[in-house]
């Protein structure tokens, strides 16, 4: 969903904003703070004196994984590092999104620039300019368990630059060594340690799980508005986001959300027409208990996005270069477990905000519940309506479900054991983006059927910001008379979900996730 944007970022190694990273993710331009260069040059010394001394050192001088006792000569160094990428580069399955991947390149600039890595600035910037001159490689999906790192996905970023595999250029894959070419950049000729620290680390789990995250955002933001709609299109009550009520549980996402549903409905003249000579005592959990539910995923998210932050601004591969000692030492970075926790919450988040949209759905087409017409069309039987939409909803969501088992609990041994531990990060990080997206499909026929609900209260109207919403609504998609070929109408209104549009068009303040 990520398009191209004219803003440009300058990445300062170590304090780069969540906001600069969704920026980044839907297209803005990157830029690095030359200041990183003297702790970069300075890293690379160290390697360069660890080298002229002949000591053994892991990364630089010795074999892999389980081949770590294995003393590699001084004249061998330079195919040692480039055997590690090619024989790493074992990826598999479709590419990985364009957004996706320029997350990536600027995340593993971000972590090399602290110079704790070793490499030289000449290779950095030979990221930079790849990533400047949208040059972007194409990474398969599949091969990584989130320890040692995201090795087989760098790997592949890695082998295009050495002019090995592919770039994606203007949407059309192009051999890695004619991309290069036709920008004027010559193959990447790895120095010492600068294969591992390149492949090794969790860019790609962490800009999969900040891609999701960022999806999640505007589906979240678009959720509270298609549910303050379906209270006003079942002349529900406001009455369950009294601030009284939530201050009593003190949960700031609850607070946040029942703030926000109250402000959606404020003056609306549908809710005036219900307030006096109402029977009913109390609605559906589903519109009811919004605050809670959206609030505990505006909280779950925010922890997750927390989580994500510092991993986005940290150092995770290995070996790490102390330059103020002139150590190189091995340690765990490269474990993604931090990564896959906060996919995990972002999973839960993103299954649960479908899931109480999807029975608002259930409600607004229920002329039991709802009190409008069967399945939201003016001549029920002749016309099947919302019918099987809600259907299409429930299928969504079971699909959520399924996938929002938790990936971080799960792990199998690798290289003969070595890494017998792994986090299986980019499995939970991967799955996010297909649930951000049903979520918002099922988020979208929400919002359609919560605004054909509120056309049966005409000539009443719901409140400013909620009939700009619907404004936004109508201007692609028109009231829903007779039956007609629906799936356009689902895809429009999921495009505003997804792009920010409908939340935007309120003209208030929602919460927010990562500002």
């Amino acid at each position: 969903m990520a398009s191209k944007d004219e803003r440009a970022y300058q990445i300062t190694p170590g304090s780069v904003s969540l906001a600069a990273w969704r920026d980044i993710y839907f297209g803005a331009a990157v830029t690095l703070d030359p200041s990183a260069q003297a702790k970069v040059e300075t890293a690379a010394r160290v390697i360069d004196a660890i080298i002229a001394k002949c000591e053994p050192v892991y990364g630089i001088n010795t074999g892999f994984g389980k081949l770590a006792s294995v003393r590699i000569a001084d004249d061998d160094l330079a195919r040692l590092q480039r055997n590690i990428v090619l024989s790493h580069a074992a990826g598999v399955g479709e590419p990985l999104p364009v957004p996706v991947v320029r997350l990536i390149m600027a995340l593993k600039i971000a972590s090399l620039a602290q110079g704790a890595s070793g490499v030289r600035w000449q290779t950095l910037e030979h990221l930079l300019r790849c990533l400047q001159d949208d040059l972007v490689p194409v990474i398969p999906a599949q091969g990584s368990v989130g320890a040692s790192g995201d090795l087989a996905p760098l790997s592949h970023m890695t082998a295009a630059m050495m002019g090995v595999g592919e770039f994606i250029v203007a949407g059309t894959r192009v051999d890695a060594a004619e991309a290069l070419a036709a920008k004027g950049l010559a193959p990447l000729v790895l120095g010492p340690k600068e294969g591992l620290a390149l492949l090794n680390g969790t860019q790609v789990s962490t800009a999969m799980a900040l891609a999701g995250l960022f999806e999640a955002e505007r589906v979240f933001e678009a959720a509270l508005v298609a549910g303050a709609l379906s209270v006003d299109a079942a002349k529900g009550s406001d009455g369950p986001f009294d601030p009284r009520i939530q201050a009593l549980r003190r949960h700031r996402g609850q607070i946040e959300v029942a703030d926000a549903l109250r402000r959606l409905i404020a003056g609306s003249p549908i809710r005036q027409s219900h307030l006096i000579g109402d029977t009913r005592v109390q609605d559906p959990y589903c519109l009811r208990c919004q605050p809670q539910v959206m609030g505990a995923s505006l909280d779950l998210l925010r922890q997750a996005a927390a989580t994500l932050a510092d991993e986005a601004n940290g150092v995770s591969d290995n070996p790490l270069v102390f330059t103020d000692t002139g150590e190189v030492i091995s340690g765990g970075n490269f474990h993604a477990e931090p990564v896959a926790f906060a996919a995990d919450m972002i999973a839960m988040a993103l299954c649960e905000i479908g899931s109480i949209s999807e029975r608002r759905i259930a409600m607004l087409v229920d002329p039991a519940l709802s009190g409008l017409p069967a399945f939201l069309t003016p001549v029920p039987g002749l016309n099947s309506g919302f019918m099987i939409a809600q259907v299409t909803a429930a299928a969504l969501v079971s699909e959520n479900k399924q996938r929002a088992y938790p990936a971080s609990v799960d792990s199998i041994p690798t290289s003969a054991n070595q890494e017998d531990h792994v986090s299986m990060a980019a499995h939970g990080a991967r799955r996010l983006s297909a649930m951000a997206e049903n979520t918002a499909n099922v988020i979208g026929i929400e919002v359609l059927a919560a605004a054909q609900g509120c056309d049966f209260h005409a000539p009443l109207a719901s409140s400013n910001a909620l009939e700009k919403a619907r404004g936004c609504i109508r201007a692609d998609v028109p009231t829903l008379k007779d039956d007609r070929y629906f799936a356009p109408d689902m895809a429009a209104a999921t495009r505003l979900v997804r792009s920010g549009a409908l939340a935007r068009s309120t003209g208030l303040t929602l919460p927010s996730i990562c500002d």
